[in-house]
């Protein structure tokens, strides 16, 4: 082995480590890290900005506009590229790295990987206190970094150069491992960014990654299989798992072979094309009455590479009492949930164990008839309820119109309000992997950044497809600016900005639980005293987009075409009804704190009835 050394500073050795980490995706090598996302200020410019400068075609470095939606961007970049390659962000000490925390949470939630390099204090102490440090008098070594402690996968302050010999690997490591998948975080000291050591040459070597598959235990695969070879109504849920492992041919045969019904979790929109026989809708909260039926009567349950979310299990009300689970999932921690039988490992390596275990079993041809019939009723009351007429402007109308006009590889991209729960039940799946719906931290602002992000992605990949954004006017007033990076980098999107008046989800729960609408919509906020509409389209084309506003769901799809076919970022704004147009049917029960006295009658009968259903809800853990 060499004993060659190379004098680097130590933010020059970990972009040299970076630039020269390789992936084996479809028997292509390309870099894990597609580059980063960063704005610079003194805590990173002067060391690590000079790192990365020479680097810019190897790590291309995207100028953020808000240090929260470059998180949001990496996260949406992970995503489209099913978490084999990922994207740093930096950040300047202070302000400017505790802006991603949020970000960091998002990852965390949703299991993606996400590398965050962030200025620090100075490890001497010697200037203290600096510019934006934050002093705890009997702790000096306590800072904002630290509050990415529970937000991170992996999290590491570099106090010395040496010290990235086992960082980065490690960090490395946690980003592309199935089950501990999520965010890295670099703490890095101003001073330590610029110090230099005697680095071994090997530890730059070209390396080639491969995201790791565990094979799961033959008893656990023969404990499920004897366990579901039991089941009358047996039923699969599948989660965002089955597409990161790339599992859906597995998926898709295991459950032709054995003729078991299929439900997608918000994450695993797009496991399966919505014409497939066997596909009986999104589950849940947001789900289909379809899916929550046969939940309701399932017998043995099949859970692939989901975390059942309460969204996914209407906080444990979504099914019988006596119905046994089998979660089958790359992480312990997931696969043991609500006295599951564990099966630990890949899904793609699990579902094909799980298959030859299982030969000869079908399910009885009644229960298959059942799922066949509660997703043609379903897709009955969809077809309607995209259905444009002489009724208010609806989500639903507006996810209709696009779905029917879009490329089945176009990319779909949504995140908060009241946008996840219609998208999940009303969009048609055209392809497999073609949506996403950040659902696992609900974040506000994840929409037009997210998709950004994964435009970039989408670009290396099917330049020639589009990705849509659906935000709500919520949402794109929280967090816009990206609309001004997708058109500095020629990263083409089509923004839908539908127009509710403020808050309107949040407003529908609080009547719903027998509020008065209170400080959710415009209207109903006290303080605001001159209440007037914002011209998104204006707003819009201020940055640099093409825009334009309608009236109708009609109208929406004649400038839906305009999009399809221009040059750079399109948005199209359309007003919505508040109240009318939601999705009534599909939705299970979802728990939410209510008051238990209340001097309101309505409050007091929204507690009581709610508290009625908790009689079905599951005791396990």
């Amino acid at each position: 082995m060499s004993t060659q050394t190379v004098q680097l500073t130590t933010a020059q050795a970990i972009i040299r480590y970076l630039a020269n980490q390789f992936i084996e995706i479809d028997g292509t090598e390309m870099r894990v890290c597609g580059g980063g996302f960063g704005i610079f200020g003194h805590g990173n410019v002067t060391c690590l900005g000079e790192a990365l400068y020479g680097v810019q075609q190897e790590l291309p470095l995207y100028r953020g506009q808000n240090e929260q939606s470059m998180g949001f961007a990496a996260a949406g970049y992970a995503k489209q590229w099913l978490r084999q390659r990922f994207m740093f962000c930096t950040a300047s000490a202070g302000p400017g790295t505790s802006n991603l925390v949020t970000s960091a949470a998002l990852a965390h939630a949703n299991r993606l990987p996400l590398l965050l390099l962030c200025g620090d204090t100075f490890i001497t102490r010697l200037p203290d206190p600096v510019l934006q440090q934050l002093e705890h008098f009997n702790n000096p070594t306590l800072g904002v970094n630290d509050a990415f402690k529970p937000v991170s996968r992996y999290w590491d302050r570099i106090t010395h150069p040496a010290q990235v010999i086992q960082s980065l690997p490690a960090a490395l490591a946690t980003l592309l491992d199935p089950a501990d998948c999520g965010p890295a975080f670099l703490g890095l000291p101003q001073d330590v960014q610029g110090w230099t050591y005697d680095y071994p040459e090997t530890f730059f070597e070209r390396r080639v990654h491969r995201i790791r598959r565990i094979s799961p235990d033959i008893r656990e695969v023969a404990d499920a299989a004897a366990l579901l070879k039991t089941a009358q109504r047996p039923l699969i849920i599948a989660g965002g798992g089955v597409q990161y492992s790339h599992a859906v041919t597995e998926l898709t045969a295991f459950a032709e072979n054995h003729q078991i019904p299929v439900v997608e979790t918000i994450a695993g929109r797009a496991n399966m094309l919505a014409t497939h026989p066997l596909n009986a809708g999104p589950i849940g909260v947001t789900g289909s009455d379809s899916a929550n039926n046969l939940a309701e009567t399932a017998d043995v349950i099949l859970a692939v590479g989901t975390r059942l979310q309460d969204f996914t299990t209407g906080s444990w009300t979504a099914f019988s009492q006596d119905a046994r689970f089998i979660s089958l999932n790359a992480a312990r921690h997931d696969a043991g949930k609500h006295l599951s039988a564990p099966v630990v490992g890949d899904a793609k390596l699990g579902l094909q164990a799980l298959d030859a275990a299982m030969t000869g079993f079908k399910s009885p041809a009644d229960w298959v008839q059942k799922a066949a019939d509660e997703r043609k009723t379903w897709d009955a009351y969809v077809a309607g309820n995209i259905a444009c007429g002489n009724r208010p402007n609806s989500y639903a109308q507006a996810i209709g119109v696009v779905n029917g006009l879009c490329d089945k590889r176009d990319r779909v991209v949504t995140a908060s309000g009241g946008l996840p729960a219609e998208v999940t039940a009303n969009w048609r799946t055209l392809d497999i992997g073609t949506v996403d719906v950040e659902f696992g931290y609900s974040c506000m602002g994840y929409e037009i950044a997210g998709g950004w992000g994964a435009r970039i992605a989408q670009s290396e990949r099917e330049p020639d497809k589009d990705t849509i954004v659906f935000v709500g006017d919520g949402a794109y007033l929280m967090l816009n600016s990206d609309i001004y990076s997708s058109v500095l980098t020629a990263k083409k999107l089509i923004i839908l900005v539908l127009d509710n008046g403020g808050f309107a989800v949040i407003n529908k729960l609080q009547n719903n639980t027998g509020n008065e609408s209170y400080n959710n919509l415009l209207a109903d906020c006290p303080t605001v005293l001159e209440p007037f509409a914002v011209d998104f389209e204006a707003h819009a084309a201020a940055m640099g987009a093409h825009a334009e506003t309608v009236s109708n769901p009609s109208e929406l799809g004649e400038a839906f075409k305009r999009a399809k076919a221009a040059d750079k970022t399109y948005v199209i704004c359309m007003k919505v009804d508040a109240y009318d147009g939601w999705t009534a049917q599909g939705h299970a029960w979802w728990e939410v704190g209510t008051p238990h006295v209340s001097g309101s009658d309505k409050v007091r009968t929204a507690h009581e009835e709610w508290e009625a259903t908790r009689s079905k809800q599951r005791r396990g853990v």
